[in-house]
C-alpha cells in the first residue's frame, strides 16, 4: 500500500471483459462505507440501492458485510488485492415490489448466479423452468439450434446436460416473452423456493445437532442441511443476543409453545458469532421500523456491549420514497441478452409504491472472477467495482412489473406516463444525434422500436423473431408506441391547420350538442361490435357455450348493432349538411337535429324488448361461467383482448346506459333552445319519449350494475366463495392501512352493506387481492381514535368478535370510509340480524389483533413451490381496484354510477410537459380512464390514462400555454395538456374529468327500497 494517510482513495468502477469503460473516483481517506455504496448506486443509476450491500472477505477470509458508518480503511485494512461485491443484502416477500426494471434484472443475475454455484437449490423441473426464462431473456424465442448451442457454451447450473431437453422444452412455452417479462417470470418462480435469498451459517443446538441458522424478511430460519426445520417469527421474538460463540434467541411468552424461554445455538468463533447477529439486526430493522434507528448515547466512563446499528432506510422509507418521488425510468444496456426490452408496461399505475428488491446481485453471473466486484487501495491501487450489467444505459428499460400494465395477446397496453417519458427519451435522443454521428448501433438504444426483437449489434430483426402468438390479425402492427399518432412528427397539427378548421365549422353550441351525438355514438357502435362481432367470433370457433345462451346473447344485440349503424350514419349525414360540407346544403333546414333523435328514439322503441333481455343475459352468461371451467377460460382470454378494453360484463350493460346518454344530450339541448327555436319542439318530444323508456329500466338498469360490479369485484378476489348472492350491495372499495403488531401495513378494504373485508396484494402471479379478514357490520361500532394510537385519520371498528384500527391517507379519505361505514353498519342493524351467509373460504374472524398469522401465510406461499410450474393465470393490473391500491385512494358505488353518466368520446390535442407541437388524439373517457386512439376507426386503443388521483386545472401563466380551450392533467411528476375545439366541448371535458378526478360525496342513502336485490 503506497501513500500517507492524508492521500484520498481511488476508486476504480470496471466493467469485468471492458477495461476500456473504466471510470474512476476519489473519496477522502476517512470516508465511510456509506460514501462507497452511494457511488456504486450512482454509478449503476440504480435508486432502489438500499436492499443491496457491499461484501468483502476480513483478515480472516470470513464474508462480511461493509457497515455504511465506519471508515472503509478501517474495515478494509489491506485493500490492494480485496474484491468487494455488490450483492442484494435484504429479500423481500414479494417482487412485485420493485419498481424499477433495473432492480429486477439485477435481482435476476443473481438468480442466476445462485443457481450456478448450488446456492438456489430446488428440484429438476423447477431448475429447468428457471434456466429456460434465462435463456430467454439472453437469446430470445426458442430456435433449437441456437438452444442447443447457446447451451452448450453457458453452463448455468451444475450437471447441465441433463437438463437440457426439459429447459428446451420449457423455452418453447415462452415465445414473444421479452426480457423484462422473463426477468419477472424467473422472480416470480424463484421467490416460491425454500432456500431463494437464504445464506446458511453453520451451527449448532444445544444437543450438539449440527444445523444451519438463516435470517430472512420474516425472522430467523433453522435448517437442517437445505430443509427448514424451524422458523422463529419477528413477532414472536423478543430479544436476539450474543455471549463469545453463543448466538441467543429470547422468545415472547406463549402458551401455546413448546419452546424454552431464550434458545441457544453454539457457532464456530464469536467473530462468526457476531457477524450472524448483526445480520439478524439490521434484517429486523429493515423490515419492521418504520425509519432508521437513532444512535445510542455515547457513555461517559464505559460502554457495555456492541454499539452496531441498523444504518440506512428501512423497507417503509425505500417505498415510501419511490413511491412519492415519480422518478424516471433508467435506461441500461443488458450484457448478457441478445435482445432488447423494447415493449413497455403501463405505469400505474407505477404510482405504486416501491417495491422490495430480491437477492444479491453480483453483477456477473457465472465464475468468481466476473461477479460484481469492488477493489479498495489507497493512491495509485485501484478499487475495481465490477459494476458492469448497468455502465452502458443506452437501452431504455421501459417496462415495468407485468403486474403493473394490462396485458391484452401477449402485448400490454401502455399507459400515458410512458408515453412521457418515451417522447423525453427521443427528445434527448434526437438531440445527441444532432451532435454525433449516427451508428450502426444507434437503433439499439432507440426507444421506438417496434414489438420484434434485435440483435446485440443494433441490426435488422433476427430471422426467428414472432411476435406474440395470440395476437389477433389487427394487432400484429407496430408497437402503438410508435404509432404517428403519439410519437412521429406528423402527428404534430400546427396552428394555422387548427384555425383554419375552426373557422370552417360552425360555432352554435347546438351544433356541438349534435356532435357529441356523433362522437359518442361512434364509440358505443364500437363497444356493441366487441360483443357482435369479436366475442362472437371468439364463441364460435369452440362449442364451449351453450347454443341456447349465444342466441339469447347475440340475437338481442345483432338488431342493436343494426339499427344504431343507421342511426349513426344518418347523424352524420346532418352533419355534414349542418358544415355545408354536401351539395344538398340549404341552410337553416338542416341546422338542427331535434327531429332526428325524435325519429330515432321513436323508432328505439320497438327494441326495448330486447333492452329488457339484458338481464337475463348477464345473470345467464355469469350462471355459464360458475359451472363450465372451459366458458369461463374463453371469457378470461377474451378480456384480454386488446379489444376488450373494459370487462366484458360492462358492454352488455352498455344499451342502458346509452338510453341515459341520449337523454342527458337532450336534457342540454332544451335548455339551450329558446321556446321558439325551430327545433325545441322536437327536441322537447324526443326528451319526453326517452326518459319514458328510461323510466320503464331504470330499476333494471340499477340492479344490474350491482349485480356486475360484485361479479367484476369477485375476479379480484382470492379466498372467498361466494360473494355473489341475493342481497349483497357494494358500497366502497379503497385503500387503508390497517395498524397490528407489525406497525401500519396497507391493506385493500371492501365494504358491502353487510360485512367488511380486507386483503393485500402481491402473493399470486394473477396479482389479485388475498382476503386476510373479515368483519360482519351486525353489531359493529365505530368511533375516532387518532389520539389514542397517536395515529392520523385513524379509526377504531369494533365488530362482536374482532376489532381493527385502521387509518386512512387524508382526513377526507376518514370521512368518506367513516360515513359509509356507519351507514352500511345502519343498514345492517334494520335487517333481520347477522347475514346468514358469510364468506366460506375467507380467514375465520377469531384471528388476534396483531395478525400474527399473516407472516405465517406468506411462508406458506413463498414455500409452495409446485405452484410454480402451474400455468399462472392472467394478471388484472389496470382495474379500478389496483388503481386505487397504488394511489391510496377509494371509490364508492355511487362514484361508478356518476362514472357511467360521464362518458364522453371526441378528438383532443395532447401536450406532454417537455414536449414542443400539440398532438391529435380520439379520446373516450369510461370507467375513470381517459383511452387513447389514432383515430376513431381504431378497433382497440393504444394507451390509457387512469385519472383516480389526478387533478384537473387550468396552465398557469408561468407554463407559456398561450391557446384557448387547455385543461391540465397532473399527478407527482407527471402532466399532460388537453386542448379542446371550442368552448363546449372544453366545458365538457372539464365536466366528466372532474367526476373521476374528485370523489363525490354521498347525495344519497340507501334505503332497502334503493337495494341492489336481483
Amino acid at each position: 500500500m503506497h501513500g500517507t494517510k492524508a492521500d484520498d482513495l481511488t476508486y476504480s468502477f470496471l466493467r469485468p471483459g471492458a477495461p476500456e469503460q473504466t471510470t474512476e473516483q476519489k473519496f477522502k481517506q476517512r470516508a465511510p462505507g456509506k460514501v462507497l455504496h452511494d457511488a456504486v448506486c450512482s454509478h449503476l443509476n440504480l435508486v432502489e440501492g438500499d436492499y443491496f450491500g457491499l461484501e468483502f472477505p476480513d483478515h480472516r477470509k470470513m464474508m462480511v458485510w461493509l457497515d455504511l458508518l465506519k471508515p472503509i480503511m478501517k474495515q478494509i485494512r489491506r485493500p490492494k488485492h480485496i474484491v468487494v461485491k455488490f450483492v442484494v443484502k435484504f429479500f423481500p416477500p414479494d417482487h412485485a415490489q420493485l419498481q424499477e426494471e433495473l432492480t429486477r434484472y439485477l435481482f435476476a443475475l443473481q438468480v442466476k448466479q445462485d443457481l450456478a454455484q448450488g446456492r438456489l437449490t430446488c428440484n429438476d423441473t423447477s431448475t429447468a423452468l428457471l434456466v429456460s426464462h434465462i435463456v430467454q431473456s439472453e437469446i430470445g424465442d426458442f430456435d433449437e439450434t441456437i438452444d442447443r448451442e447457446h447451451l452448450a457454451k453457458n453452463k448455468y447450473i451444475p450437471q447441465q446436460e441433463a437438463l437440457e431437453d426439459k429447459i428446451m422444452e420449457f423455452h418453447l412455452n415462452h415465445m414473444g416473452q421479452t426480457p423484462a417479462e422473463s426477468d419477472f417470470q424467473l422472480l416470480e418462480i424463484a421467490r416460491r423456493l425454500e432456500m431463494y435469498g437464504i445464506r446458511l451459517h453453520p451451527a449448532k443446538d444445544r444437543e450438539g445437532t449440527k444445523i444451519n441458522l438463516a435470517v430472512a424478511n420474516t425472522g430467523i430460519l433453522v435448517f437442517q442441511g437445505h430443509t427448514k426445520i424451524n422458523a422463529f417469527n419477528w413477532a414472536k421474538v423478543r430479544k436476539l443476543s450474543f455471549k463469545r460463540k453463543r448466538f441467543l434467541i429470547k422468545l415472547r411468552p406463549d402458551v401455546n409453545s413448546s419452546f424454552q424461554d431464550t434458545l441457544e445455538f453454539l457457532m464456530a468463533s464469536r467473530d462468526f458469532c457476531k457477524s450472524f447477529w448483526k445480520i439478524c439486526v439490521e434484517h429486523h430493522a429493515f423490515f419492521r421500523l418504520f425509519e432508521e434507528p437513532k444512535p445510542k448515547p455515547k457513555p461517559v466512563l464505559f460502554s457495555r456491549g456492541s454499539s452496531f446499528r441498523f444504518s440506512g432506510r428501512t423497507q417503509k422509507q425505500v417505498l415510501d420514497y419511490v413511491k412519492e418521488a415519480g422518478h424516471k425510468k433508467v435506461q441500461f444496456e443488458r450484457k448478457h441478452s441478445k435482445i432488447r426490452s423494447i415493449r413497455s408496461l403501463t405505469a400505474q399505475p407505477s404510482e405504486q409504491h416501491s417495491e422490495v428488491p430480491k437477492q444479491s446481485s453480483s453483477f456477473t453471473f457465472g465464475d468468481d472472477a466476473d461477479a460484481p466486484a469492488v477493489q479498495s487501495c489507497q493512491q495509485g491501487k485501484e478499487l475495481k467495482v465490477s459494476a458492469e450489467d448497468a455502465e452502458q444505459r443506452r437501452s431504455p428499460s421501459l417496462r415495468k412489473s407485468p403486474k403493473e400494465g394490462r396485458r391484452v395477446d401477449g402485448v400490454v397496453m401502455a399507459t400515458m406516463e410512458e408515453e412521457e417519458e418515451i417522447v423525453k427519451d427521443r427528445t434527448q435522443q434526437n438531440r445527441t444525434q444532432s451532435q454525433q454521428p449516427s451508428t450502426a448501433g444507434s437503433l439499439t438504444g432507440s426507444p421506438h422500436l417496434s414489438e420484434l426483437s434485435i440483435n446485440s449489434q443494433g441490426g435488422p430483426p433476427l430471422a426467428n423473431t414472432s411476435l406474440s402468438p395470440n395476437l389477433s390479425p389487427d394487432a400484429k402492427q407496430s408497437s402503438p408506441l410508435i404509432s404517428p399518432l403519439l410519437n412521429d412528427p406528423s402527428g404534430i397539427r400546427t396552428d394555422d391547420e387548427e384555425e383554419v378548421r375552426r373557422k370552417r365549422c360552425p360555432a352554435d353550441k347546438a351544433y356541438f350538442i349534435a356532435k357529441e351525438v356523433a362522437t359518442t355514438e361512434r364509440t358505443y357502435l364500437k363497444d356493441l361490435e366487441v360483443i357482435t362481432s369479436w366475442f362472437q367470433s371468439a364463441v364460435s370457433k369452440d362449442d364451449y357455450m351453450p347454443e341456447t345462451l349465444k342466441n339469447l346473447i347475440f340475437s338481442n344485440f345483432e338488431p342493436l348493432h343494426k339499427f344504431h349503424t343507421s342511426f349513426l350514419k344518418e347523424i352524420e349525414q346532418r352533419l355534414a349538411l349542418w358544415e355545408g360540407r354536401s351539395n344538398a346544403h340549404i341552410k337553416g333546414d338542416y341546422q338542427r337535429i331535434g327531429d332526428v333523435m325524435l325519429k330515432n328514439i321513436q323508432s328505439m322503441k320497438q327494441l326495448t324488448i330486447h333492452l329488457r333481455k339484458h338481464n337475463e343475459i348477464l345473470m345467464e352468461l355469469e350462471n355459464g361461467i360458475k359451472n363450465s371451467r372451459k366458458l369461463e377460460t374463453l371469457c378470461r382470454d377474451f378480456e384480454l383482448q386488446k379489444v376488450c378494453y373494459l370487462p366484458l360484463n360492462t358492454f352488455l350493460l352498455r344499451p342502458l346506459h346509452r338510453l341515459m346518454h341520449y337523454k342527458q344530450i337532450m336534457e342540454r339541448l332544451c335548455k339551450h333552445y329558446p321556446p321558439n327555436h325551430t327545433d325545441f319542439r322536437d327536441s322537447r318530444a324526443a326528451l319526453a319519449e326517452v326518459s319514458e323508456m328510461m323510466a320503464q329500466l331504470h330499476g333494471n338498469m340499477i340492479k344490474m350494475e350491482n349485480f356486475q360490479k360484485l361479479h367484476e369485484l369477485k375476479k379480484d378476489l382470492i379466498g372467498i366463495d361466494n360473494l355473489v348472492i341475493p342481497g349483497r350491495e357494494f358500497i366502497r372499495l379503497g385503500s387503508l392501512s390497517k395498524l397490528s403488531g407489525k406497525g401500519l401495513q396497507q391493506r385493500m378494504f371492501f365494504l358491502f352493506n353487510d360485512v367488511l373485508l380486507y386483503t393485500s396484494r402481491g402473493l399470486t402471479a394473477s396479482n389479485q387481492f388475498k382476503v386476510h379478514g373479515q368483519l360482519p357490520l351486525y353489531g359493529m361500532t365505530i368511533e375516532e381514535s387518532e389520539e389514542e394510537w397517536g395515529v392520523p385519520h385513524c379509526l377504531t371498528l369494533r365488530g362482536q368478535r374482532q376489532s381493527i384500527i385502521v387509518a386512512a391517507s387524508a382526513q377526507a379519505e376518514m370521512d368518506k370510509w367513516a360515513e359509509d361505514i356507519q351507514m352500511a353498519i345502519d343498514l345492517a342493524e334494520k335487517s333481520n340480524g347477522p347475514a346468514p351467509e358469510l364468506l366460506a373460504s375467507s380467514p375465520p374472524d377469531n384471528k388476534s389483533p396483531d395478525e400474527t398469522t399473516v407472516d405465517q401465510e406468506s411462508e406458506d406461499d413463498l414455500s409452495a413451490s409446485h405452484t410454480s410450474l402451474e400455468r399462472q393465470s392472467p394478471h388484472r393490473g389496470n382495474t379500478t381496484v389496483h388503481v386505487c391500491w397504488h394511489r391510496n385512494t377509494s371509490v364508492s358505488m355511487i362514484d361508478f354510477s356518476i362514472a357511467v353518466e360521464n362518458q364522453l368520446s371526441g378528438n383532443l390535442l395532447r401536450k406532454f410537459k417537455n414536449s414542443n407541437g400539440w398532438q391529435k388524439l380520439w379520446v373516450v373517457f369510461t370507467n375513470f380512464c381517459m383511452f387513447f386512439y389514432k383515430s376513431h376507426q381504431d378497433n382497440h386503443p393504444l394507451a390509457c390514462l387512469p385519472l383516480l388521483g389526478y387533478a384537473l386545472t387550468m396552465p398557469s401563466e408561468s407554463e407559456n400555454i398561450h391557446k384557448d380551450y387547455v385543461f391540465k392533467l397532473h399527478f407527482k411528476s407527471h402532466v399532460y395538456y388537453f386542448r379542446a375545439e371550442s368552448e363546449y366541448t372544453f366545458e365538457r371535458w372539464m365536466e366528466v374529468i372532474r367526476s373521476a378526478t374528485s370523489s363525490a360525496s354521498r347525495t344519497r342513502v340507501l334505503s332497502h327500497k334503493e337495494s341492489h336485490v336481483y
